[in-house]
């Protein structure tokens, strides 16, 4: 990867809806190699995929928790009952394991208290392998989705 990848990169992480041509400008490229650059970088990995951004709160989902998670047991079997299970409840945003202790954080948000309530008791509490959930909610998020620095 050199500096015209890196380029790219910053333009479409500031702006993914682009089109080949004003990414090309901004890049200092023509309109071909810009392209085969691109789908390079698609290709390698670098680029994962181009999503849109939304405002939960305006979506009705003002209501954000951190949840850290405690395994009773870390055998394979458990903590692969556990990943697949997690990742399908759609209120979890991330899922990320630890080392150490905590084993999980997990970005969860729903519309109010009460409904974080419901998933907390009827979803997460029966996830396999849970020995302990910890909450936190989330008073303000002052970065969020930040471009990786190149």
């Amino acid at each position: 990867m050199d500096d015209v990848d890196r380029q790219i990169l910053a333009e479409l992480q500031k702006d993914g809806r682009l089109t080949l041509t004003e990414l090309a400008e901004r890049v200092r490229l023509s309109v071909s190699p810009c392209h085969r650059r691109l789908r390079a970088l698609e290709r390698s990995g670098a680029i994962t995929g181009y999503h849109a951004a939304l405002n939960a709160p305006a979506l009705g989902l003002g209501f954000e928790a951190l949840v850290f998670v405690t395994m009773r047991y870390e055998d394979r079997q458990t903590v692969a009952a556990f990943e697949a299970a997690v990742t399908e409840i759609p209120h979890v945003l991330q899922v990320q394991r630890l080392f150490g202790d905590p084993d999980y954080l997990l970005r969860v948000v729903t519309r109010d208290l009460e409904a974080y309530r419901r998933l907390y008791d009827e979803r997460l509490a029966s996830l396999p392998g849970v020995q302990r959930l910890s909450s936190t909610l989330v008073m303000a998020n002052l970065v969020e989705a930040r471009p990786l620095p190149l």
